[in-house]
């Protein structure tokens, strides 16, 4: 990467949409990987959610590239009705799963989670690739999404097998990055569990206000109390990881 000029990704700027709505929240300032991009296409809605190893400039200069295949092909592949969304998102993932290794030249661990949600059938096409936690609440109950697959930016010629889910009205579904889930307070990590526990059980309707909470929740875990902090003169600070949530919530 060292011969790549150094890029920052454009924001994020999602049309809303009466039939979904959508939020992503990073907690303060960006410091490693964690990017999310989405795009309104006619009657779909095409997002990501991805996990970029490597030092800040890296990762966002690959997040840049990640988010112009993302930008350009997606209008391609989804841009009109009638297509199979399965072979669609497939082929994203193989074409952002190409951008990652041919700019880094070489391997880079990026688990991503990509989907679309078709507005007109109710339903969300997704990969999992690297398992980021994505946890779902509907009228059978809270539970995470289990299948999974390999982390993009690993192997070039890796095939990608969406899954499908029916999304029905007032379903909602909460996506977060390891630096979530691996907050840690001494030994214990935030975990599944809690996001289970915080979507299962919280009130709001709102995508905004579910990452909100689950960043603030995420954040709170791992800032230990003052008088636990560490004095001694030769301990150091460790890496402050990204915290990002994203929140898909299909309206009643």
């Amino acid at each position: 990467m060292s011969d790549q000029p150094a890029r920052t990704p454009l924001p994020t700027r999602l049309q809303p949409s009466p039939g979904l709505d959508l939020h992503s929240h990073y907690h303060s300032a960006r410091t490693g990987g964690d990017f999310f991009d989405a795009l309104t296409l006619g009657p779909h809605v095409v997002f990501l959610l991805t996990d970029i190893a490597g030092t800040r400039t890296d990762a966002h200069t690959l997040a840049a590239a990640i988010q112009d295949t993302f930008r350009t092909r997606a209008p391609e592949l989804f841009g009109t009705s009638g297509i199979n969304l399965m072979d669609a998102i497939a082929t994203l993932a193989h074409d952002i799963n190409h951008t990652l290794i041919t700019t880094s030249h070489g391997v880079r661990f990026s688990p991503t989670f990509l989907a679309c949600f078709d507005l007109s059938l109710g339903l969300l096409a997704w990969i999992n690739a690297g398992g980021q936690p994505a946890i779902l609440r509907d009228a059978d109950g809270t539970r995470a999404l289990e299948a999974a697959c390999m982390p993009l930016g690993l192997f070039t010629l890796l095939t990608y097998e969406p899954a499908i889910q029916a999304f029905e009205p007032g379903a909602r579904l909460l996506l977060a990055t390891k630096g979530v889930v691996e907050a840690r307070r001494g030994r214990t990590h935030f975990g599944v569990e809690r996001l289970i526990d915080l979507l299962q059980s919280a009130p709001s309707t709102a995508a905004q206000e579910l990452c909100l909470a689950t960043v603030e929740q995420a954040h709170q875990f791992r800032n230990r109390p003052w008088h636990l902090l560490p004095t001694l003169p030769f301990t150091h600070p460790k890496r402050i990881e990204d915290l990002t949530a994203v929140a898909l919530i299909r309206p009643l």
